[in-house]
């Protein structure tokens, strides 16, 4: 039996992130959790997940109240109060939107959707498919990383900052009713720092100026944050002028200031003894799709279209276009013509 005194939660994507906050919403008591999983499924559902986090300790064979191997249909008769997405957003791919089909109606007004994930305008989709539903912008700001099916390592503490994306079909009281209330959940167990954010825009495109620079950039080169670093000429010829651009971008396309110290900030961010790879660095590594629609095309068109100049910001686009089509040809989903025989 559910206990009703609870919040029903469904989490799409139990890999690095999204089983850490499956972790932090059941140790709060305030919430079933409910976790989709696809290449952990078995190992999870069979032994559990075996998590070494600063946060949490050492946990082995800790599961979710219930794992799944895919999104549950509307005709389930499930109805959840919120459904937390923590998957790699790849529109090009899978758009989100397609994903909630499943488990939400058109007009779904019950049911609060959760976007802890990383990129510009990636509420968008879902507010024209959805126009009714309250949708929560979630900008994690944590180190962990899935090493192995079901094994995390989380190694930076697990920091949320939670706002509400604008609906116009949504009273804006409701919308920072559910947002405070989604924190108030996340944080219960006191492991984690989760924060109400009333700025949204601000929280992404700060965010940004990591994401859409120096996680390309570490991604096209192979390198990881620490040689990216000691390399001679990559931070001042490639990291650096992409994060202004970004920053120059948030202005005039936003109205968001982030200040000149932000770059700095961000590039020394990562200790850098600790040689981190950001995600796309290792997505690259595993063949795995790219994250960067949302993460670079996105400001890359923001900033344009109010005529600043992103030309490194461009080239890195182009770039995972390209690494993108590569990873399309080896898993079957793009055809070419045969190699045809030197005469």
């Amino acid at each position: 039996m559910t206990d009703s005194s609870k919040k029903s939660v469904l989490v799409i994507g139990g890999g690095a992130v999204g089983a850490i906050a499956a972790l932090n919403l059941e140790v709060g008591g305030l919430a079933t959790v409910t976790v989709v999983l696809r290449s952990n499924f078995e190992v999870v559902n069979r032994d559990g997940y075996h998590i070494q986090s600063c946060d949490h300790g050492i946990l082995e064979n800790w599961k979710p109240s219930h794992v799944l191997p895919q999104v549950p249909a509307i005709t389930d008769g499930t109805r959840y109060d919120y459904v937390v997405l923590a998957t790699k957003n790849i529109p090009d791919i899978l758009p989100i939107a397609d994903v909630l089909k499943r488990i939400l109606s058109a007009g779904n007004s019950h049911t609060t959707v959760v976007l802890i994930q990383n990129g510009l305008n990636i509420a968008k989709p879902l507010l024209e498919s959805f126009s009714q539903t309250p949708v929560l912008s979630g900008v994690s700001l944590i180190g962990s990383a899935e090493i192995d099916p079901g094994v995390i390592v989380q190694d930076d503490k697990d920091r949320l900052l939670v706002g509400a994306f604008d609906n116009p079909n949504v009273p804006a009281a409701k919308l920072e009713e559910k947002a405070k209330d989604f924190v108030r959940i996340y944080g219960a167990g006191g492991k984690t720092e989760c924060v109400y954010s009333p700025n949204v825009l601000h929280d992404r495109w700060r965010k940004l100026v990591y994401n859409a620079c120096l996680n390309p950039i570490c991604a096209v080169t192979g390198l990881d944050t620490g040689r990216i670093r000691l390399a001679p000429g990559a931070v001042e010829e490639l990291v650096e002028p992409a994060m202004r651009e970004i920053v120059e971008a948030a202005r005039m396309a936003a109205g968001v200031e982030l200040g000149v110290k932000v770059v700095k900030e961000m590039v020394e961010c990562d200790p850098l003894e600790i040689y981190l790879r950001p995600s796309m660095l290792a997505d690259v590594r595993k063949g795995n799709f790219l994250e960067f629609e949302n993460l670079l095309g996105e400001p890359l068109r923001e900033g344009t279209a109010k005529g600043v100049q992103m030309p490194t910001l461009r080239v890195l686009y182009s770039l995972c276009k390209a690494i993108q089509w590569r990873t399309k040809e080896s898993k079957g989903l793009v055809s070419i013509p045969p190699k045809r025989n030197a005469v």
